[in-house]
């Protein structure tokens, strides 16, 4: 295997998006931009083949920052699809040659519908180029294909472009990290900003003080949740008793046995806490900050009554 020549097609690639960068068209641009901002409609993305792939994506780029927008192939549009455009959207066509059939059968429609239309093009003096309100110049030299057939260069450029334009509109409509986790609640940065600690946690595993030692491994095996909280007889939080905790005061106990030992007794006392509206991330980095880590914290409400319980386990599992 040739591994210049990878490092060649890589080279290639770099070079054809330094290259539409030195060339930018502010005017351009800066009139695509506008007009998307405005937009009180959607915005259409459209292209066939690879350029279709390419503006699939996009599509999808805009969405997830903050900009409604669809993708839709030219041959769905020329047969019912075209009901998905209005008169208020944006229409963002991507060809390399600008002289892409299917494309260039929906310029008449989209023309009746007064949708505006930008244009990503790799010929400025196509057809799609001259029928655009704004053209963005997409072109390259030659592509990373080693015959320079295959849409490689040409669609990265592409592509490219669409990441400015999506992350510079992300920019202006001042989307923040809780918006972008909205559009995200599955991703790892969406359950950090999303999910709760009321989401995660389990009923709380109740003892009261005075509840004996044989009682207190009962519950912890019951619940199996390796701890329980230990409660006043108004439901306050006074305590917890972990498998750590059950263990060491059996340790302290020798040989004078365990007869009389109390959750009291066994407890770790005014233990570290959560709230359920608390989130699940910031929990978790409560029980890991620390010099010593702890694997659940009981869950009070405003009142210190006691609503549950969660793990560390539980966190980690939920993918964060």
């Amino acid at each position: 295997m040739d591994v210049q020549e990878f490092a060649e097609i890589l080279r290639i690639e770099a070079e054809a998006i330094e290259l539409v960068r030195s060339r930018l068209d502010a005017v351009s641009i800066s009139a695509a931009l506008d007009s998307i901002l405005r937009c009180r409609g959607k915005v259409i993305v459209t292209g066939v083949g690879k350029s279709g792939i390419i503006a699939d994506k996009i599509a999808q780029t805009l969405t997830s920052t903050g900009t409604m927008s669809v993708y839709v192939h030219p041959s769905d549009a020329l047969h019912g699809g075209l009901g998905v455009v209005a008169e208020d959207d944006v229409v963002i066509a991507l060809s390399n040659s600008g002289e892409t059939e299917e494309l260039l059968a929906l310029l008449p429609a989209l023309k009746r519908r007064g949708s505006a239309l930008i244009a990503i093009v790799g010929n400025m003096d196509s057809t799609l180029a001259r029928s655009a309100d704004v053209v963005l110049d997409a072109a390259v030299s030659e592509e990373a294909c080693p015959l320079n057939l295959a849409p490689t260069a040409s669609t990265t450029v592409a592509l490219a472009i669409g990441d400015a334009l999506a992350m510079t509109l992300m920019k202006a409509r001042g989307l923040t990290p809780e918006d972008f986790a909205a559009n995200h609640p599955a991703g790892r940065l969406g359950k950090r900003l999303t999910l709760r600690v009321a989401d995660l946690m389990h009923q709380s595993p109740n003892v009261e003080a005075d509840t004996t030692w044989l009682e207190v491994v009962r519950a912890i095996s019951d619940h199996a949740l390796g701890a329980v909280n230990v409660v006043s007889k108004d439901g306050k939080l006074v305590g917890i008793v972990t498998d750590g905790d059950l263990r060491r005061a059996i340790e302290r106990s020798g040989d004078k046995g365990l007869v009389g030992l109390k959750a009291s007794d066994m407890m770790t006392a005014s233990p570290i806490t959560a709230a359920p509206e608390m989130l699940a991330f910031d929990a978790l980095k409560v029980m890991e900050d620390r010099p010593s880590q702890i694997s659940v914290l009981p869950v009070v409400d405003y009142g210190n009554s006691c609503v549950g319980l969660i793990r560390l386990h539980d966190i980690v599992k939920a993918g964060l």
